[in-house]
């Protein structure tokens, strides 16, 4: 919160919000599930016995969700959306 001082007293006034707080809040989402379908590739490597190709597969979906998360911020940049920090 940022004070503003009138006359002697102290008001409060909310900060405004950046116009880059959706794009924060999808970045931190997609490095959750990548971090998810990671730790979910380390499991099936450890426990996964039968020789499914499951482990295979996380680690496709997290290459895959890299992969969307770059270019969106590459994209991202490009159109103006994010500026100098995210």
């Amino acid at each position: 919160m940022a004070s503003l001082a009138v006359n002697g007293s102290v008001r409060y006034t909310a900060l405004p919000l950046c116009a880059c707080l959706p794009m924060k809040i999808v970045v931190l989402l997609f490095i959750a599930f990548i971090v998810g379908s990671l730790f979910s590739a380390l499991y099936f490597l450890l426990r996964d016995r039968s020789g499914s190709d499951r482990v295979v597969k996380a680690l496709t979906v997290r290459v895959l969700l890299s992969v969307v998360l770059f270019a969106m911020l590459m994209l991202g940049f490009y159109f103006g959306i994010i500026t100098d920090k995210l």
